[in-house]
This record gives C-alpha cells, sequence and structure tokens, in this order.
C-alpha cells in the first residue's frame, strides 16, 4: 500500500503547501522556476517540510529529466553513472540539462560530495541537494559556493496542516474520499497539533486510521492519540493546555518546586509537546527569575534545545531540571517591569529627541552638526562618568524605569547601581 503522504504529493508549484517566506505567487524564487532559469540549490530543514516534494515539481516545471539519489543508500558509483550519461546529452546534440536531487545530502563525505564539483562547474548537472543539518556547517564550501542559492524549509504551521488533511479525507481520487469516513473538526484539529509541522506523519498517522477504521466509526480524538500512541488530554478542551501552562508557570513564580513538577508532569502525560513546554519555561527565566539568578535564562535555554535534541520520553529529564530550578531559585521581575514601565511612557508621552552626545558620530559631517561632541567614554573614567543618557524631559522627570531588588544574585546589581548613584 503507498503511504497517503505519498499519494497526496503535489504536482505542482499553486498545490504546492509551505514555505511562505519564500514560496508564494511572484516571489523570485516562484518566477525563476517558472521563467525556467532555475539553478542549482540546497534545502534543509526538518522533515516532512516539502523538501523532496519540491525538488520534483521544480524538475517537472523545466522539462529536465531527474535523477533522485538518498546519500544513505547510494555512492559514488552511481552518481559517476549519472553524471556519465547527463554529459552525453549536456556535450550532445541534445544540449539538454539534467537535474539531480540528492535527499540527505550531508550523509556524503568529503569526497562524495567532492565528485560534484566538475560537473556543476560545467553546467552539466543542476544540482538539488536537500538535507536536514545546517549546510554551513554539513556541507563542503566548495559545494556551498557553487550552490549559491540555500533555502531554509520551516515547519509547517497547523492550520496548513489541517488543511491538508482534510483535503486527503476529501479527495475521491488519491485520498480517502472513497471511504466515506466521518471524522471530529476537533480530532482532525489535535491530529495538525500533534505532528509537530511534519506533513508526512500528519498524513500517514490519518492514513493508517483512514485504512483500519470501520467506515460508521466517526474519527475522535481518541482514536488519534491511540494511532499516535499519546495521551490527548492535553487537548481536551482548549483552554486546558493554557491552565496547565498557566499553573506551571505560577507554581514557578511562587517557588513551589512540587506543585511546579506535578504540573510538568501533567502537561508530558497529557501530550503537550516538547517544544510548548520549552518556550514557556524560556520566557519565565527571564520574567519571572530574571536577575536575581541571572544564569537561569541560559540554564534552561540549554535544557530545552537537550530535550528538543533527545526527544521524548527521555526529554522530560531535561525539561524537569528546568522546572525544579526555575522554582527552586530566587525570583525577580524588576527587569520585565522596567520594560513594561519604558514602553508605558513611549505611549503615553512625547518623548524629545536622544541627546546629541549619544547619536551616531562615525560619519563626515557629524561635528559640525554639534553629533558626538560632548559624549564622555566611560572606560577613559576607570568604567564610570556620570552623564546625560535618557531624553531631555526624561532626564529632568528623574524617570526610573528598573527598581532592582535585593533576592539572589540581583542583590548585587543593586548595591553596584547604588554606588555609583552615590
Amino acid at each position: 500500500m503507498i503511504p497517503l503522504s505519498t499519494r497526496m504529493r503535489p504536482e505542482s508549484l499553486d498545490d504546492f503547501v509551505g514555505q511562505r517566506h519564500f514560496m508564494y505567487k511572484d516571489s523570485l524564487f516562484y518566477n525563476a522556476i517558472k521563467n525556467k532559469t532555475f539553478d542549482s540549490a540546497i534545502f534543509f530543514g526538518p522533515s516532512g517540510t516539502g523538501k523532496t516534494t519540491l525538488a520534483r515539481i521544480i524538475a517537472k516545471e523545466m522539462d529536465a529529466d531527474f535523477y533522485e539519489l538518498n546519500a544513505t543508500t547510494t555512492g559514488i558509483k552511481e552518481l559517476k553513472e549519472i553524471i556519465d550519461k547527463t554529459k552525453l546529452k549536456f556535450f550532445g546534440l541534445q544540449k539538454e540539462t539534467t537535474y539531480l536531487y540528492v535527499d540527505e545530502f550531508h550523509r556524503w563525505n568529503k569526497l562524495q560530495q567532492d565528485s560534484l564539483l566538475k560537473a556543476l562547474e560545467e553546467g552539466v548537472i543542476k544540482f538539488i541537494g536537500s538535507t536536514t543539518e545546517n549546510p554551513y556547517f554539513a556541507v563542503n564550501n566548495a559545494i556551498l559556493s557553487r550552490v549559491g542559492t540555500i533555502l531554509e524549509f520551516k515547519k509547517l504551521d497547523k492550520d496548513s496542516i489541517y488543511n491538508l488533511l482534510i483535503h486527503a479525507l476529501s479527495d475521491d481520487e488519491k485520498g480517502l474520499g472513497k471511504r466515506k469516513l466521518k471524522w471530529d473538526e476537533e480530532a482532525i484539529k489535535i491530529l495538525a497539533d500533534m505532528s509537530s509541522g511534519d506533513a508526512r506523519i500528519a498524513l500517514d498517522t490519518l492514513g493508517f486510521i483512514g485504512e483500519n477504521i470501520k467506515s460508521e466509526v466517526k474519527i475522535d480524538k481518541s482514536i488519534v492519540g491511540e494511532a499516535m500512541q499519546r495521551q490527548t488530554t492535553f487537548y481536551d478542551r482548549g483552554e486546558d493546555k493554557y491552565n496547565l501552562l498557566s499553573a506551571l508557570q505560577k507554581s514557578v513564580r511562587g517557588s513551589d518546586p512540587d506543585a511546579s513538577i506535578h504540573y510538568l508532569a501533567r502537561l508530558i502525560d497529557g501530550g503537550a509537546d516538547v517544544q510548548t513546554i520549552g518556550r514557556r519555561l524560556l520566557v519565565m527565566a527571564s520574567e519571572d527569575v530574571g536577575m536575581a539568578y541571572p544564569n537561569a535564562v541560559t540554564v534552561v535555554t540549554s535544557c530545552v534545545q537537550a530535550a528538543m535534541i533527545v526527544g521524548l520520553p527521555e526529554a522530560r529529564i531535561n525539561l524537569a531540571q528546568a522546572v525544579i530550578l526555575l522554582s527552586s531559585c530566587p525570583k525577580s521581575n524588576a527587569s520585565y517591569v522596567a520594560l513594561e514601565k519604558a514602553v508605558s511612557d513611549l505611549h503615553k508621552k512625547n518623548i524629545d529627541d536622544i541627546p546629541q552626545h549619544l547619536k551616531d558620530s562615525h560619519y563626515s559631517g557629524a561635528q559640525k552638526r554639534g553629533i558626538g561632541i560632548d559624549y564622555k567614554y566611560p572606560h577613559s573614567f576607570g568604567g564610570y562618568v556620570k552623564q546625560q543618557y535618557l531624553p531631555d524631559n526624561l532626564y529632568k522627570e528623574k524617570v526610573k524605569y528598573y527598581e532592582p531588588t535585593e533576592n539572589g544574585k540581583e542583590g548585587a546589581f543593586k548595591r553596584f547601581l547604588d554606588s555609583l548613584n552615590r
């Protein structure tokens, strides 16, 4: 049985879904393909975001021969055979260019990657390489300089995946339309959400459900959870996820590690993804801990990154460390409050211009305009010198946004700033 994700692959540029940051009608990328001026490129990004699909569409639009290799199963021998064939076409009567697509290109070693160089230089082959790794680290510089175009593919948003799923359920020709399945809208939205931006996972899970469910049974969230082998309690009601995240943050803010770890456990057990939890933890590190323990954001960032790399279920260990740290260390929201007060002034007051001595003076004519003349370089005065930094009216009002606390490490910063004021 052909997977649903394969059957539902779009075959034209206008049917392609996602990557709107570079792929939209009349974008330079779109026009290059339509005008048949597209050359070579490297696509990089997560799985299930359309890299292979777009490469196939490009070859079709360019009316060119198309070879597809996977770097995990093929090597130099197969590559040389293709290059030899394409040379005959390119230098022969046809004068035809061939497109070569290499999936997982980063898995080829330097020697294998370099085998492409001469063919690229001669124009014998137009090359599209796809990789889940950052090409600036995983691909030879010689290849990068000859390819030129490097495009980052991003995870599909939930609405895009939802639309793909609905289309697959309704399509009589390639999808599941002939089965006349019934479904809850909420269940399909949960499937789109749980797929974490990967269209292949979403469609193939739907295909698995569609091929094994009785036609009279409605697809609901319990069936989606069974197919994904994950709990769906996190998605039971629209507000549940936000209530749990709110309870987690308020427990951390209240320095209760037991309650904090309880809500983390409920989030994970309910099916919350690492990215959703990680984003909230990173906000807490700056909003609620802040300057009381400035290293919190560094440690939490490391924990979240580790969790993203490890993946569930082990990722919960990294997330637990971050939660315990945040709930157990001193708290201060002084930096966050300072920002809110400054933004409020911007919206409520008519703020004066930047003082002349603080403006950029690194251009000819600046001094004639009186810019930068009176600026005192603090390092020339031992690290600190008293001078005006705020705009005139705020300076005259003696505006103070940042009110440091005595909590944790922030107490040391407070004492330092107080000493400067004295």
